[in-house]
């Protein structure tokens, strides 16, 4: 390698890692849009596994890309800490909401229930919030990211309502088999699960902007 090249490594191009982020949340979100429509449609369980599990294979290449500019560059916009745990929450919603839609498939569900239905739409509003304010970071726009933090906060919030009376209403009522119980209840833990992960990457966006700002 020449010393231009050299240089290059140690010289990184800020934007590659916000750019990586971006393309985190944006994936997020195109994951539980994709959950959220083919299911209002009616689609197959297996259409709807399809669809969000090619979102998160492309959302895997884009962590790859992340580990290996982190992995050579000397110089970072933020801590590296702090952006490969950011990266990982964004990955880890991708991941749940694919793993919903999995379950479909494996337990057999049908039709998803009310509830699921209502935590669908919730996470595609809590992707929807990180895809909006994850340019914000690049920007230095920090009392917005607060903003959103809090608004990411309130979905969890409301989800988590919903996510407990579905769980009261599964164990409440005896026609219930155990295998539907299990079923409906696999499918609720992991959107329950994604959304959180939405609330804390909006903590750790919170955080960047307290820390940096």
């Amino acid at each position: 390698m020449g010393f231009q090249g050299f240089l290059r490594l140690l010289i990184p191009r800020e934007d590659q890692f916000y750019d990586f982020l971006e393309q985190q949340a944006l994936l997020a979100h195109e994951g539980a849009l994709a959950m959220a429509k083919l299911t209002q449609e009616r689609a197959s369980a297996e259409a709807v596994r399809d669809a969000v599990q090619a979102v998160e294979h492309r959302g895997d290449s884009v962590v790859h890309q992340m580990e290996e500019a982190l992995a050579r560059t000397f110089v970072t916009p933020l801590d590296r800490e702090d952006l490969k745990k950011l990266s990982d929450e964004l990955d880890d919603v991708l991941d749940l909401t694919n793993g919903a839609a999995r379950i479909r498939v494996l337990t057999g569900i049908e039709s998803p229930s009310d509830a699921s239905l209502k935590m669908i739409a919730q996470l595609v509003e809590s992707t929807r919030i990180l895809a909006t304010a994850m340019p914000l970071l690049r920007q230095h726009a920090y009392n917005d990211l607060v903003a959103a933090s809090r608004e990411l906060r309130r979905v969890e919030k409301a989800s988590d309502q919903v996510y407990r009376e579905a769980i009261r209403q599964l164990f409440a009522d005896p026609a219930i088999d155990a295998k539907s119980l299990l079923r409906e209840k696999e499918m609720l833990d992991d959107l329950e699960r994604a959304i959180d992960r939405c609330e804390e990457a909006g903590e750790t966006l919170a955080n960047l902007a307290i820390k940096h700002g």
